[in-house]
């Protein structure tokens, strides 16, 4: 599809007259996969329709790096479901511009659902991105937003912390083996004490796949 053909599709998604319509539309659109269609999808996550907002937030993905600095512009603190959503967007696309989000989200925000995908981010942001003088900081901001939530009040939070420990762990450099110690003595400690489960199973898990990893 040519940038020329997805104005039809835009018109779409503004001219939409019900919730049906609307997420029939930011599909088509995002099912496009053009950067002309950014814009439109990020206004999308402002709408009070949340099946359109994943089908944006899943275009959004798709588009990957080109989308990030948009939804950075355009991050609204006004406006909270607009900005939880972009959250979203930010830890599936993986790039560490979004960081500082990221651990905002992680760190504050009242929605669990929010706070696990921004975990989850932490632990799949695209560090090579980084030079060598930005990556050991930044690992460090996302090590020390990891641990505070394994310690959050809900059990899924804690569990999308211990996914994005796993995904950090395996991304240091070996210059950082202090920080691997640090996740793994945490690690071990959710594995003995966490009060959920599933938590604990999870922790088992991914303790098993790093000790796979650095043998």
């Amino acid at each position: 599809m040519n940038s020329s053909s997805i104005h039809p599709l835009i018109q779409a998604v503004d001219g939409a007259d019900s919730g049906a319509s609307l997420l029939a539309a930011v599909e088509a659109l995002a099912a496009a996969r053009l950067e002309a269609s950014i814009p439109t999808l990020i206004a999308v996550l402002g709408y009070n329709n949340p099946g359109a907002a994943v089908a944006a937030v899943d275009g959004l993905v798709a588009l990957g790096e080109p989308a990030v600095r948009p939804l950075l512009d355009k991050l609204d603190g006004y406006n909270y479901g607009a900005r939880a959503w972009a959250v979203r967007a930010l830890a599936g696309i993986g790039d560490p511009r979004g960081l500082d989000i990221l651990v905002d989200a992680l760190q504050s925000d009242f929605a669990m659902s929010v706070r696990r995908a921004a975990a989850r981010g932490l632990g799949t942001l695209h560090w090579h991105r980084l030079s060598p003088e930005e990556l050991e900081p930044s690992q460090g901001q996302a090590l020390d937003a990891l641990l505070q939530g394994t310690q959050d009040p809900e059990w899924i939070v804690r569990y999308a912390a211990v996914v994005g420990l796993q995904g950090l762990a395996a991304a240091l450099p070996e210059t950082q083996s202090q920080r691997l110690t640090e996740i793994q003595i945490q690690l071990q400690t959710l594995a003995q004490e966490d009060e959920h489960l599933t938590v604990q199973a999870r922790t088992w898990l991914a303790q098993q796949q790093l000790q796979i990893a650095t043998n």
